[in-house]
């Protein structure tokens, strides 16, 4: 694709792991954690597409799980070598050397952010149906349009200019450009995906919730304070109401 060869551009420079370990990513670090393990059996076998540097696949083999990543980024692949994890490069979209019906749990963390078109969303999430197991589950992270129009629009002064370079339509929806590394959905958005990929939802949870928005607050926490968010946060995170306006979605699903 257009964006992949900027993709890898950009996380040679990037680094995810520092963002999972600040306060915001933290949250969002825990919550999701929370939700995989409500699932987990002992023997549960983890795919991890769009692995980053491997956090999460660590963290799940660190616990004696079976655990494949896959990840597009070479110089994140050999960060998760050194890490003792099975790793394929590849990309989301296109996972032949992953078998039918083979892993209990698949995780889609990476890849729905960058993967710009509605053809390559429903490829990526095509390949998640075909390699979860029949009774498996299959985890997915987006990021959404909201978060997108208030923390970079407004937040940052840049609603103006990114409505002049119709990056933002009338409708306040962001419309990003082939090449743009990022891509922000709605609910609806998610819903369509699914329903066209035959794909059933078990639950859905704000990721992060307000954490985002107010991370030089979050910063300014004492531990206990910080504690007592993300109890707030794991209290209120499966609150439809409250869904839309997280800055990421974690939607847990099966097959059809």
């Amino acid at each position: 694709t257009m964006n992949e060869e900027n993709l890898i551009n950009y996380y040679n420079k990037f680094y995810e792991e520092k963002r999972l370990k600040t306060r915001h990513g933290q949250v969002e670090f825990i919550t999701t954690i929370k939700y995989i393990e409500k699932y987990l059996k002992p023997d549960s076998k983890i795919l991890d597409i769009g692995a980053g540097s491997g956090t999460y696949s660590k963290y799940f083999q660190d616990k004696g799980y079976s655990v494949t990543a896959i990840e597009l980024v070479k110089h994140n692949c050999r960060m998760i070598e050194e890490k003792g994890i099975k790793v394929y490069q590849g990309n989301a979209t296109n996972i032949p050397f992953i078998e039918n019906n083979s892993y209990d749990i698949v995780l889609l963390f990476g890849p729905m952010y960058h993967l710009i078109s509605n053809e390559e969303k429903i490829k990526a999430l095509q390949e998640a149906k075909r390699v979860v197991k029949d009774d498996g589950l299959i985890f997915i992270s987006y990021i959404m349009n909201d978060y997108a129009v208030i923390a970079h629009g407004f937040m940052e002064k840049a609603i103006i200019k990114s409505k002049n370079k119709k990056q933002i339509n009338e409708q306040f929806k962001v419309t990003p450009a082939p090449t743009d590394l990022y891509s922000y959905v709605s609910i609806d958005d998610i819903n369509n995906l699914n329903e066209i990929v035959g794909l059933n939802r078990i639950e859905i949870i704000a990721q992060d919730g307000a954490a985002n928005y107010i991370r030089y607050y979050l910063n300014q926490l004492n531990e206990e304070e910080f504690n007592e968010f993300i109890k707030y946060h794991l209290l209120n995170c499966d609150r439809f109401d409250l869904l839309g306006s997280s800055a990421h979605l974690l939607d847990i699903l099966k097959k059809g």
